[in-house]
C-alpha cells in the first residue's frame, strides 16, 4: 500500500511523537550550549593552575634545595618544593588542604576554625551592609526629590570614595574608641562607609530612570508624588538596585576585613591575616583570602537569588 492517502501529502509521524522529538532535540541543543560555555571557563582555570604550579616551583625551589640537601634527586626536590610548611607561594593543593583542615578539623566555636573567623567578619559586614542600604536609599530618595540635596550632597558623596579606606579606618577606630565605642560598631561603620556609594549611585540612577512621558501619563491621572514614587520610580529602580547591592555586598566584606586590621581584633578574617603575617604562616594567609573570596561569592549569589525571585514575582521583568 502507498503511504499517501487520497489528496494528502507524504505520511508524517503522529503529532505527539513529533513534539517529543522536538523536545529531545531542543534539550540536546541546550546541553550542547551549556557545554560550549563551560569549556572556556575550564580552559582558563587549567591555564591558571598550570601557571600557579610553575610559579610555586620557581619561587620555592631555593628553599626546598636548602632543606633537601646536596644529594637530593630531581623528583625529591620537586616534591619538597610543593610540600613546604612555609612556602613563599603555596601550591593550590596546599591551600585546599589548609582550608579543609581549618573548616572541618576544628569545632565551629573554636578560635582555630576558619568558619568561626569568617562568621565574625560576616557579622560585621552584614551590619555595615544594612547600614549602607538604609543610608544609600535614604540619600538617593532625598537627592532625586530635592534639588538642593542633589547640588550639595552628591559631590561630597563622590568625594568620600576618594579617601583610601586604609587611611580612614585607623582614624575611625581611634575616634570611636576615645568615646567608648568599640567592638562591632567601628567595623560596621567602616564597612558601611565603603559600601554605601554603589547603593546611592545606583538608586539615584534608578529613581531617575522613568521617562518624562511616563511621569506625564501619571500626572494626567492626578497622581500624587507618593503615588508616582510607589507606582513608577520605585519599580523602575529595582533594575539598578540589585547590581549595586551585589557590588556593595563585596565591598562591605572588604571594609570589615580592613577594619579588623587596626583594631587588633582577636577574631575575624582580618585577625587571621594579621596572625599569619606575624608568624609567617603563608598557608593560613592564603586560606583566609580564599575564604573571604568564597564569602563574597556567596553574598553575590544571594543577590542573584533575590533578584531572580523578584523577577519571577513580577512576571519575568524588573
Amino acid at each position: 500500500m502507498s503511504d499517501r492517502g487520497p489528496g494528502r501529502g507524504p505520511h508524517r509521524p503522529p503529532r505527539p511523537f513529533r513534539n517529543w522529538v522536538q523536545r529531545r532535540q531542543g534539550s540536546g541543543g541546550s546541553q550542547g550550549a551549556v557545554g560550549a560555555e563551560a569549556w572556556p571557563v575550564l580552559t582558563v582555570l587549567c591555564a591558571v593552575l598550570a601557571l600557579w604550579y610553575a610559579a610555586a616551583l620557581l619561587m620555592n625551589l631555593d628553599q626546598a634545595r636548602s632543606l633537601a640537601g646536596e644529594g637530593a634527586g630531581t623528583a625529591d626536590l620537586l616534591g619538597a618544593t610543593l610540600a613546604l610548611d612555609r612556602p613563599l607561594l603555596p601550591a593550590p593543593h596546599q591551600i585546599a588542604g589548609e582550608m579543609f583542615d581549618s573548616i572541618f578539623g576544628h569545632p565551629v566555636s573554636s578560635a582555630r576554625s576558619l568558619v568561626f573567623h569568617a562568621g565574625v567578619t560576616a557579622g560585621a559586614a552584614a551590619c555595615g551592609f544594612v547600614l549602607a542600604l538604609v543610608l544609600g536609599i535614604g540619600l538617593a530618595v532625598g537627592i532625586v526629590h530635592l534639588r538642593v540635596l542633589d547640588r550639595s550632597l552628591m559631590p561630597w558623596i563622590v568625594a568620600s570614595q576618594t579617601v583610601p579606606v586604609l587611611a580612614i579606618a585607623p582614624m575611625v577606630v581611634v575616634v570611636l574608641g576615645t568615646i567608648g565605642i568599640t567592638g562591632l560598631a567601628p567595623k560596621a561603620l567602616i564597612a558601611g562607609w565603603l559600601s554605601f556609594f554603589p547603593i546611592t549611585a545606583g538608586m539615584v540612577s534608578g529613581l531617575r530612570a522613568p521617562e518624562p512621558v511616563q511621569r506625564d501619563l501619571l500626572a494626567t491621572y492626578s497622581a500624587t508624588g507618593a503615588q508616582v514614587f510607589a507606582l513608577l520610580r520605585w519599580p523602575a529602580s529595582m533594575a539598578f538596585l540589585f547590581p549595586a547591592l551585589k557590588v556593595a555586598a563585596a565591598l562591605s566584606l572588604v571594609g570589615a576585613i580592613v577594619a579588623e586590621l587596626p583594631t587588633g581584633a582577636q577574631a575575624g578574617l582580618g585577625a587571621r591575616l594579621l596572625a599569619g603575617s606575624y608568624y609567617g604562616q603563608t598557608l593560613q594567609i592564603w586560606a583566609a583570602l580564599f575564604m573571604a573570596a568564597l564569602r563574597a561569592v556567596l553574598a553575590t549569589g544571594a543577590g542573584d537569588l533575590a533578584q531572580a525571585l523578584l523577577r519571577r514575582r513580577r512576571g519575568g521583568r524588573l
